[in-house]
């Protein structure tokens, strides 16, 4: 037979994968759908009230792991008894009625009684499409791939109830998911979320709001970004820290730009990073621009407007011949897009900058990345000669 793969998007829920197979020889077909996305971080419980005939025909996805009930026949649909399927409600009880009536035969020779129970329940099914008699549909899914259609998107449904919950240890296991027994941890659950606190704005003074986030990047550490917008002069601003302690030594991150798709590489410079770029020699000091979590290009781009702003250089109180040169330099600054080659410098005595490793967790070969032992003066500038982390007691102490 011939299997026939769909990447489609339903709206107002997310993308999913239709796979249907059919056989020329014997005529069978089957269609069944899967998520095309991961997990959900919360289970889902869909309960809608049908009371129509056209509500038979809402569109329905029910995972292999979800599980569906109708309360009003004490009927329910187990977890893994059937594929994932994308169906109308009408059909998914068309579904059930085909795999009650499949071993009727059988059971017809075997037991009677219980095929006559089974039939009579069936009866009970059909006539729930007829939609004279209201009942109530709950799709049941730890996965949260599950979905329901609401015809009145994107307003509410009255008559459909979404509730999301945290799966228990069970679920999780069912899903094949690793269950911790640690209880959770707040500190972690902050992690998680995006913590806001009133400031004022730098530019107006009004009250204002600051969001602050944590943020894993892969295959280096945490960062803080933090993010302020002022609603009355609409000014805003964002900046970039490291989560972490300053590094035992210092990190030079030396980037050998030759193609374009550098350009796209993410970059974590830290406010005590400095970057330089021999082939136009441009020099930018330590604590300019302050901390940015961005792209290559988006650095460079903040570098030219940090350049074009500047009074001093491009604006009035700039010489002619000053002008000029700072001209032809934003015009090379311009061209270091992949196309000149260039080395990228980024030299952080905290070593607490980063360069994206495209190759990861391969070695890059255009990246190289060297730890160095800190000055004195460099110690001094982030404040670790004063810095005394033990047998900072003083020595009467003890004697009292």
């Amino acid at each position: 037979g011939v299997t026939r793969l769909l990447l489609t998007r339903i709206p107002f829920f997310k993308e999913i994968i239709v796979s249907s197979f059919s056989c020329d020889s014997c005529s069978w077909s089957n269609t069944e759908i899967q998520s095309a996305g991961r997990i959900q971080e919360q289970g889902v419980r869909y309960a809608l009230a049908v009371t129509s005939r056209q509500d038979m025909n809402r569109e329905v996805v029910k995972t292999d792991c979800a599980t569906a009930r109708i309360p009003e026949l004490d009927f329910e649909i187990p977890a893994f008894s059937q594929k994932g399927v994308l169906t109308t409600i009408e059909g998914l009880i068309d579904r059930a009625v085909a795999g009650l009536e499949q071993d009727q035969p059988l059971r017809r020779a075997t037991d009677q009684e219980v095929a006559r129970k089974i039939d009579e329940f069936i009866v009970k099914l059909r006539q729930l499409k007829e939609g004279n008699s209201p009942f109530t549909l709950i799709i049941d899914d730890p996965s949260g791939n599950s979905f329901v259609e609401n015809p009145h998107a994107p307003r509410r449904d009255e008559a459909l109830a979404v509730t999301r919950y945290r799966r228990t240890p069970q679920q999780a296991a069912l899903l094949g998911l690793e269950v911790d027994a640690k209880p959770p941890d707040a500190a972690e659950d902050l992690r998680d979320e995006v913590l806001q606190f009133n400031t004022n704005c730098p530019e107006c003074n009004a009250p204002a709001s600051t969001n602050m986030k944590v943020v894993q990047i892969p295959h280096f550490k945490e960062v803080i970004i933090m993010a302020t917008n002022c609603d009355s002069c609409g000014h805003r601003t964002n900046e970039v820290k490291s989560g972490g302690a300053i590094e035992p030594q210092g990190t030079r991150i030396t980037l050998r730009i030759t193609d374009p798709s550098d350009m796209t590489r993410d970059i974590l410079k830290s406010e005590t990073c400095s970057v330089e770029i021999p082939e136009l020699e441009f020099e930018l000091g330590m604590g300019a621009l302050g901390g940015k979590f961005t792209t290559l290009e988006g650095l460079l781009k903040d570098i030219r407007d940090l350049v074009e702003r500047n009074p001093f250089t491009l604006g009035d109180s700039s010489t002619p011949s000053r002008t000029g040169k700072l001209q032809e330099f934003l015009g090379k600054l311009q061209e270091v897009n992949g196309k000149t080659k260039a080395h990228f410098i980024m030299d952080d005595p905290a070593g607490n900058s980063y360069l994206q490793n495209v190759y990861a967790p391969e070695e890059d070969p255009e990246l190289r990345v060297e730890r160095y032992e800190r000055t004195f003066e460099q110690n001094e500038d982030l404040g670790l000669n004063d810095m005394k982390t033990e047998g900072y007691e003083p020595e009467d102490a003890s004697g009292r």
